[in-house]
């Protein structure tokens, strides 16, 4: 018999601790996952993926009823509210979080509620809402506790004016007009979905561009699509002090403006939820953010504790943080060769939706590697007129003497469910990764991949002038 009570047991039960139990149970290892919140799905489910991509998709469905001439016949445009909309992604947590506890349930993985805490290295106490206190030992555990959004001191986020990306569904009014301070990811999202609300939104980013990671061409469109939505956006501005009243809140930038709104939203990063583990009894360190530091197998300074997750910092994504967690699992029952998710493709749902794999044209001008260009235009694909989504494009970025795909981005409805076929192409090995693999298969039409074949025709055409 085990000298411990699990093998393993994963702390939070967002998609990296929930992927890392059940890998373990799959290998006949007993799991346990610690949630301190009463129902599991963690801040994926929560407060970040599941709700905002709920609220998104929502937003769109109206504006599809509002501009389809179609729809008059059923009534006139018409406008819901922020806190209405709220009310789908309830629905649609409830279900994930009955879904998810069906898994727990199956595998026979026991679900522990309450606050975790190291005591030593195979030792944590879990302390739950009612105070009660008890002790469980692992062999192994997987730390999959996520972040949470980065507050800074000076901003007073008990007012009820000043939100960040977790209390924003909170939010009981609709606001005439919001200031989003950050302009990542979740800043992005946001302004995309507040505007088709059609509230004012001005968006404030401290740098030069737009998701700067991202291909110059397709940051550019993004920046075009959300002015041309009415997103008044502030280039190269950081913030001075927040002054917050009944009345409205007041942003005060460095270079002097004071922007005014009815809300204010801060998205200015994310901190690793660790602060209150007791690493420091493991010997465990973080970053100043809170993230946790791990090697090429998820494994931490202690030998027996690993991490996966939002909690050791980009990409932080729920697709990677799912596959990190079984990579963790299996580095922790002593796989010599564990996966390293390091080709993560970028999805962002702003709307229209950016997804992107492989290199940007800058990385390879940067880097002297040759390329051509295929472009295809949403615009002038039968299934984009048909359903009315014909805004973006397809991009293909590739070798001119080997044909080799070096990247694929992607800028438009469904964009980020189109990468995949690009993204897969670039795994074959042996040579199968090239763009005539989009011009010798025959492809659905109207189909929206049928864009690869567009794109692709397009750079070869350019070869060839």
């Amino acid at each position: 018999m085990s000298q411990y009570d699990y093998d393993l047991i994963a702390i939070g039960s967002g998609p990296a601790g929930e992927s890392a139990a059940l890998n373990a149970t799959k290998h006949d290892r007993s799991a346990a996952v610690i949630e301190e919140e009463h129902w599991v799905g963690g801040a994926c489910t929560h407060r970040g993926t599941i709700p905002s991509k709920v609220l998104r998709h929502s937003v769109k469905e109206l504006r599809r009823f509002n501009t389809n001439p179609m729809f008059r016949d059923i009534g006139e445009p018409q406008s819901l509210s922020f806190p209405r909309l709220l009310t789908t992604a309830e629905e649609v947590i409830k279900r994930q979080v009955k879904m998810r506890s069906k898994f727990y349930q199956r595998n026979r993985i026991d679900v522990i509620h309450g606050h975790a805490q190291f005591i030593d290295a195979h030792t944590i106490e879990v302390r739950s809402g009612d105070g009660t206190v008890e002790r469980h030992t692992a062999r192994n555990f997987v730390i999959a506790t996520g972040a949470r959004p980065y507050r800074p001191a000076d901003v007073d986020f008990s007012h009820p004016r000043v939100y960040d990306s977790d209390t924003i569904l909170n939010m009981q009014h609709t606001p005439r007009k919001i200031l989003i301070y950050g302009s990542g990811v979740i800043g992005c999202e946001y302004a995309s979905i507040f505007s088709e609300l059609g509230t004012k939104v001005e968006l404030i980013n401290s740098r030069e561009r737009l998701l700067e990671f991202l291909d110059d061409e397709i940051s550019d469109a993004l920046s075009y699509h959300l002015r041309d939505h009415g997103v008044m956006m502030r280039p190269r501005e950081t913030y001075k002090s927040v002054e917050a009243t009944d009345d409205g809140v007041t942003l005060h930038l460095r270079s002097g403006k004071r922007l005014h709104g009815d809300a204010l939203l801060f998205c200015s990063g994310r901190t690793g939820n660790t602060d209150t583990l007791g690493l420091d009894t493991v010997g465990i360190t973080t970053d100043h953010r809170g993230y946790m530091n791990v090697n090429s197998h998820y494994q931490t300074e202690a030998e027996n504790i690993f991490a996966a997750g939002d909690v050791i910092g980009a990409p932080s994504l729920a697709s990677a943080a799912y596959d990190q967690g079984r990579s963790a699992a299996a580095s922790a029952r002593g796989k010599d060769h564990c996966r390293f998710i390091d080709d993560v493709p970028t999805g962002i749902y702003t709307i229209p939706e950016i997804s992107s794999v492989g290199k940007t044209e800058r990385e390879l001008t940067e880097a002297n590697t040759p390329y051509e260009v295929g472009r295809a235009f949403f615009k002038e694909t039968a299934r984009a007129q048909i359903s009315g989504e014909d805004v973006g494009m397809l991009k293909i970025l590739f070798h001119p003497d080997t044909l080799e795909i070096l990247g694929v981005h992607c800028f438009g409805a469904e964009a980020t469910e189109i990468i995949h076929i690009g993204q897969a192409i670039m795994q074959q090995k042996n040579g199968g990764n090239t763009v005539r693999y989009f011009i010798s298969t025959t492809f659905n039409y109207p189909t929206m991949a049928e864009a690869y074949r567009i794109a692709t025709l397009n750079g070869l055409n350019r070869l060839h002038t």
